[in-house]
């Protein structure tokens, strides 16, 4: 049992620790980011599913996160670029421009965040940047979910009762990124519309995970790169179309295979460090005549 007494003692630790590493002020984003303020913030639940125990705090330095989920325009773009390999959605009416793309493999998303100049977000920036620092249960507070604060499952069927067009309607579609409110940093669609994958490798809880899931910017086991022995899955965020109000917390996780086998309709959005933002905000400032 994870105890209150070794929770006040990786805090004290933690508040030691940081205080040699300053958080970095937030910048000009860049275009279609949000700055996610670096500092402490509480990961995880003493009281949610298994695999997300236990509520601690870890720290993470500022960084940039995209506003929307990555659309299927952004991804086509990419793929007729040449920097991204196709990548099928089996699913019908799920190819409007605006629409999260879907389909994705874990592979996938991090080329294209790649090549986007940015990288996928490991799981404690994506859980800071949907959840604040305030221990917040959904990206807007803790409200229970419901289809006024995001595209879930309710009484009424999947995404919120909207049938998808062709056959199996009952399945449900994604919306339109953005259709709904943000949460406090300005950023749409933290709950609910796509699952997201991000960067680390699954382990069935934070306790399992050990140190490397905790402490100072943590990237999980292996810090993320592969092959990791013991560990053959990623995670994916956020909740979905598909499932209801209990998947769309700031804190439930998810495992899948990174090759996406079998197949689930996964999407993503990017993440920006201080340093690949500077980049990406002087790609954007025109050359002086």
């Amino acid at each position: 049992m994870f105890s209150v007494l070794t929770q006040m003692f990786f805090t004290a630790a933690l508040q030691a620790s940081t205080a040699s590493a300053p958080v970095i002020p937030c910048e000009t984003p860049p275009a279609g980011t949000a700055c996610i303020p670096g500092g402490d913030f509480f990961r995880g639940s003493d009281d949610g599913p298994l695999n997300t125990r236990p509520r601690e705090t870890v720290w993470t330095q500022t960084f940039y996160m995209d506003v929307f989920e990555t659309t299927v325009k952004q991804y086509e773009d990419c793929v007729t670029s040449g920097h991204c390999k196709k990548a099928h959605t089996a699913y019908n009416d799920y190819s409007r421009p605006k629409q999260p793309k879907v389909g994705l493999s874990w592979f996938h998303a991090v080329t294209f965040c790649k090549a986007m100049g940015k990288h996928l977000p490991t799981e404690a920036q994506w859980e800071k940047a949907a959840r604040g620092t305030d221990g917040r249960i959904y990206p807007w507070g803790n409200e229970v979910a419901t289809c006024k604060l995001a595209v879930i499952m309710d009484e009424r069927g999947r995404s919120c009762g909207v049938p998808k067009q062709g056959s199996h309607p009952d399945k449900g579609r994604t919306f339109e990124v953005g259709t709904l409110a943000p949460n406090q940093y300005g950023l749409y669609d933290m709950a609910g519309n796509s699952w997201e994958w991000v960067y680390d490798w699954y382990s069935p809880s934070y306790q399992e995970c050990g140190s490397v899931c905790g402490g100072i910017e943590p990237r999980g086991p292996c810090d993320g790169k592969a092959p990791c022995d013991g560990h053959d899955q990623r995670i994916v965020r956020g909740g979905s179309w598909y499932w209801p109000a209990s998947h769309a917390t700031t804190f439930y996780r998810r495992a899948h295979f990174p090759a996406n086998n079998p197949y689930h309709h996964f999407g993503l959005r990017c993440a920006a460090s201080v340093e690949e933002a500077r980049a990406l905000r002087g790609a954007e400032t025109p050359p002086v005549p």
